[in-house]
C-alpha cells in the first residue's frame, strides 16, 4: 500500500502516482492539523490514519479528506470521512460542520497540494 506522509510539498504527478493505486481521479488523505502534516494514499481513510498515529500523530488532531483532481478548485477538496464521525469533538457526521476546522484542515492541505 502506497500511503506517504507529506512534510514538503509534492507535485500533482507524484500526488496521482498515488493515487493510481486505487481510485486514479481521487485521492484519500488525512491532515494532521496540530503537527501540519498529510498523508497521502491508501484503500480507505484508516490506512492514511494509522500511519500518522503509528509516526506520533494524536487521533484527535487528524481528520479525512478526499482530493479530486479533476474537481474546480474550490471543490477540490471534499470533507468526508468515517474516521471524521466524533460525537465526543462535536462531530457527528462523516462530513466536518465546523467551518473553522476546515478553514484549518484546507490551510494545512494547500500547503503541500496545490
Amino acid at each position: 500500500m502506497n500511503v506517504k506522509i507529506l512534510d514538503k510539498r509534492i507535485s500533482e504527478k507524484e500526488l496521482r502516482e498515488i493515487a493510481k493505486e486505487f481510485y486514479g481521479d481521487m485521492v484519500k488523505g488525512v491532515v494532521d492539523i496540530e503537527n501540519e502534516i498529510l498523508a497521502m494514499g491508501g484503500e480507505y481513510h484508516m490506512d492514511a490514519n494509522n500511519v500518522l498515529i503509528e509516526n506520533g500523530s494524536k487521533q484527535r488532531d487528524i481528520w479525512g479528506f478526499n482530493w479530486y483532481f479533476d474537481r474546480s478548485e474550490q471543490n477540490r477538496i471534499e470533507y468526508i470521512s468515517l474516521i471524521n464521525i466524533r460525537p465526543a469533538q462535536g462531530n457527528r457526521t462523516m462530513e466536518v460542520q465546523d467551518l473553522s476546522l476546515r478553514d484549518k484542515m484546507k490551510e494545512v492541505i494547500l500547503k503541500y497540494i496545490s
